[in-house]
Formats: C-alpha cells, structure tokens, sequence
C-alpha cells in the first residue's frame, strides 16, 4: 500500500505554527544599555609641604601609631582648610628647620618656630598664632635666689631654639653649663639619668612633655617668667621663604578667619586651659 499524502500544511509543521499561519518574526536582540558614565572624581588638592619637628608635645608629637599630631599640626590642618591646601608633613630636626626651608624641601613651617629680628633676617613669618614664656626648670629643692645661683648646672637646651639663645646670652655668662640638644626630648631623657640638672624650655612644652609625667616629679619652675623679645621674639608665627607674598596674605587671612570662626577656640581647648595665643 502507498502510504497516504498528508496536507502540505501537516508536512511542514515542524516550521510553521499552523497551517494558513507565517511565524512572527522574532526580534534581534538589543545591545545593552551603556553603563553610565563614572562620576568625576574632584580633583586632588595642591600641597602644602609642612616641616614639623615632632618631639615638642603638646605642640608637636606623634601618636602610638605613628601619625603626626598636637597643637602645631591641628592649627596647620586647619589653616590648610582655609586655603584649601592639603598638608603634607616633613620631619625635620630643629636646628635644620631653616636651611631646609631655603633649600625647598618644604613650603612653610609650623612648628612652634618663634618670630625673632634674627630670624626674620632670612625667612618671612605670618602673624602669630600664639605666644607663650618660657622658664628654668630644675629640681624643686635647688636653692635658687637670681641666675648665678644655678653656677655649676648642667642645663639642656633645643638647639637653634630661642632657649638656646637666653641660656647662652644669661646662663652661660653666670657660670652655667649649658648643653644643646637636637630635639627636646633628649634633654628629657638625660635630666631623667641624672646627666643634666634641668633645662630651659617653653612653659608649656615642658608642663606637658616632662613636669606632668612621672619622670618630671620633683622638678619645678624656677625664676622670673622668661618673655624677653631680645630672645623670645613677639610669638609663634608660621616661617616661609622670603618674597612669597601670596602665600604669607593667604595664611595671615586664615589665621583670622579660624580666629573669628571658632575653629582656633576648638583647636586650643582640645590642649589647653588657658589664652595659648597670649597677648
């Protein structure tokens, strides 16, 4: 028998739907959307290369982990802020601060560097940003009635520091030895083994990196305040390289706007309990 015929329709429904009915035809497939576009990211703020010498608590310091912190480095922040810089710290040994300046390995500093006419000879200053005396320190039992007194002492000193300069010009005139050091700490270390009787230092800095901690018990003031502008200048003000007049009216309106805002107050109470800026 021959098989019967189907309908054309059946024999070809392996490819259309139904007899009497084209597909419809499928649509090609979209490309995908394109992702959208990353957001800019803003742009990176300029430098402003700071050298701190950070062994001068509560001034300048650095923290268990590292990190540079204090009174200097608060108010660079903030001063940076105002003139939408970003900090960048340099670590310098004081007696070097001022040639490394020169020779551009930093813009400014801003630690706790005194305004001085011998200082002024070679770099610029702002205006200061604060302004506190500095005394003898030596132990609480030495008999003391004027600076020849201390004849025979061993006092340590920060050298290049404006205490450098008194100690040398008042101290070593009446019979004291006076020892520099490179960085404030040292001078610490060495009246803490007994190799020095004391040292001059900014009131301050000494109250919080020695007479308030352990090793400082049983050491004290001594003598007048000392403020002399001969030696100690007319306060704290942030160095730069001479002529950069831009840079020293940018700075010196921050300081005033972080005066008027509030921000300096901030900054100060977080260290102090007292007028840091002084008179």
């Amino acid at each position: 028998m021959k098989s019967p015929i189907l309908p054309l329709c059946l024999m070809a429904s392996a490819v259309l739907v139904g007899c009497g009915k084209t597909e419809t035809p499928v649509a090609a497939p979209q490309a995908p959307a394109a992702a959208p576009a990353a957001a800019t990211a803003p742009a990176a703020l300029p430098e402003l290369k700071v050298a701190i010498d950070p062994t001068y608590e509560p001034f300048t310091f650095k923290t268990s982990d590292g990190k540079p912190t204090g009174f200097d480095v608060d108010i660079a922040e903030a001063l940076c802020a105002e003139i939408k810089r970003q900090c960048v710290y340099v670590e310098q040994v004081w007696d070097s601060m001022i040639p490394g300046l020169q020779a551009k390995k930093y813009d400014v500093i801003i630690s706790s560097m005194s305004i001085t006419e011998e200082r002024q000879k070679v770099v610029d200053f702002t205006d200061k940003y604060y302004n506190t005396p500095s005394r003898i320190v030596v132990k609480a039992d030495t008999p003391f009635t004027d600076l020849a007194s201390l004849k025979d002492k061993k006092i340590g000193v920060l050298k290049g520091s404006t205490q450098e300069k008194y100690a040398m010009g008042e101290l070593k005139t009446v019979g004291v030895s006076v020892v520099p050091y490179e960085a404030q700490d040292q001078v610490y270390l060495d009246i803490k083994s007994g190799r020095l009787d004391g040292t001059v230092a900014d009131s301050v800095e000494v109250t919080g990196g020695f007479l308030s901690k352990p090793e400082g018990a049983g050491y004290g003031f001594v003598g007048p305040v000392l403020n002399d502008v001969k030696y100690y200048g007319i306060g704290v003000g942030v160095a730069m390289r001479q002529g950069e007049t831009q840079l020293k009216e940018e700075l010196n309106a921050a300081i005033k706007a972080i005066r008027a805002n509030g921000t300096y107050e901030t900054v100060s109470k977080k260290y102090f309990d007292f007028d840091v800026y002084g008179d």
